[in-house]
């Protein structure tokens, strides 16, 4: 069956759909730390604790992110625009101050993040030219005083709050 669209109208009518930005973050085959800006993170359940984002089936990091990888998901605030732009590999980490720190498990934790998710791997699917990374959440932290970084429309965005649309 043949598409009635190219790819390109196809990526910009999903650019319409407004996500938020994470760097995740893992340990490649010599256990060094690496990472990788994604907007396709998302929550599966909450019993379990599952979330799942997905990678380009021909990234060099595929392998740092198999079944029983662990996986630290970053959060990005509205001022770390350069973070995201770092970890999407268009932008030189050497430009910018990139504060972090190596965790007991080896992983690199980048400082002042919204929320942390550390994972670990429980099934990869494929899914046409991207793997589908579906991880067990083992730990959490957050700071919801802050707002997230969103990308809408093939750029960052901030939320505009309604203070009557608060949801309890």
């Amino acid at each position: 069956m043949q598409n009635q669209f190219s790819a390109q109208e196809l990526r910009r009518a999903f650019s319409c759909f407004a996500t938020g930005v994470t760097v995740i973050t893992g340990l490649n085959e010599d256990a060094q730390p690496v990472g990788i800006t994604i907007s396709s993170f998302n929550t599966v359940s909450l019993n379990p604790p599952l979330v799942l984002w997905s990678i380009g089936s021909q990234s060099d990091l595929c392998n740092c992110f198999r079944i029983g990888q662990k996986q630290l998901i970053h959060v990005l605030d509205i001022n770390q625009k350069e973070l995201a732009l770092v970890f999407a590999k268009q932008l030189n980490k050497n430009s910018i101050q990139m504060e972090h720190r190596i965790e007991p498990s080896g992983l690199m934790r980048l400082a002042n993040c919204l929320a942390y998710f550390e994972c670990e791997t429980v099934a990869v699917h494929e899914g046409g030219d991207h793997h589908i990374i579906v991880a067990r959440v083992l730990s959490i932290e957050q700071d919801s005083d802050r707002h997230p970084l969103l990308f809408a429309q093939s750029q960052f965005n901030q939320l505009a709050l309604d203070p009557e649309g608060s949801i309890k």
